[in-house]
């Protein structure tokens, strides 16, 4: 298969608007009032179901399996062995070690989306389990509910850690959850991302970032300075796949 082509046509992932109020930055877009009273002041009705859980601070990347073969995306679709960044070669090569755990959770046609948390970019992880932390399972534009996605990748992936689930639930309630990072945040949590479902099928998504967040803060294009590695360290290392490299 080419790297320099979209194997599936389309993205791998989307852009989340923002919550009202969220810090936002540019060509960032905001949900309707409709959808911002949802998940923060009222549901619509019994049907609606809210999940909130932390927001992880790092690359977006996927894992599809077309043809019966395990392909690792980046976030714009191109296959991440054609990256011209490290991170994500290292992406490639991490999904490579793992095809079996990325086999015992897809059916053909779908693909698993995620934080590939190796290289900090506004946020320094002490990384207490894998460097990917999946987040959802799709095929084409559609998301999994929840339920399926957890019981698909229960034992085999890291999820993000959830904040709640239910009724709405307020930003200043969320915030107060953020105290403590579920995956080793040594930065201030990046934020939260809102879930909502309804009648069992994912309805949208919104996200909220702290105010003072400042994006890609650790990416030398940023920093001028050199690349702040959460796990392996570069692509020669001898530790990879199993050892960090701090």
């Amino acid at each position: 298969m080419p790297h320099n082509r979209k194997p599936l046509g389309i993205k791998a992932y989307g852009s989340i608007p923002h919550l009202i109020g969220s810090r936002t930055g540019p060509g960032d877009h905001t949900v309707s009032s409709g959808q911002h009273r949802i998940c923060v002041e009222k549901t619509r009705d019994r049907h609606d179901l809210i999940i909130v859980e932390e927001k992880l601070d790092g690359s977006c990347v996927a894992v599809a399996l077309l043809g019966g073969k395990i392909v690792p995306l980046v976030r714009a679709g191109y296959v991440a062995w054609s990256s011209p960044y490290e991170q994500h070669r290292l992406w490639a090569r991490w999904v490579q070690a793992n095809e079996d755990r990325f086999h015992a959770v897809l059916n053909e046609g779908e693909r698993l989306v995620g934080e590939w948390l190796a290289q900090a970019h506004g946020t320094r992880y002490a990384l207490p389990h894998d460097p990917f932390v999946a987040f959802d399972l799709m095929r084409s534009h559609i998301r999994e509910p929840r339920s399926v996605f957890w019981e698909r990748v229960a034992g085999v992936f890291v999820t993000p850690r959830v904040i709640h689930v239910g009724v709405v639930v307020s930003i200043k309630e969320v915030r107060a959850g953020l105290k403590l990072s579920g995956h080793g945040a040594l930065d201030p949590v990046e934020g939260a991302v809102w879930r909502v479902e309804r009648d069992g099928k994912v309805d949208f998504l919104a996200k909220w970032v702290r105010p003072d967040k400042i994006d890609g803060l650790y990416l030398p294009e940023i920093s001028g300075g050199k690349p702040v590695w959460n796990w392996c360290c570069s692509e020669e290392s001898s530790a990879f796949p199993s050892v960090s490299c701090r």
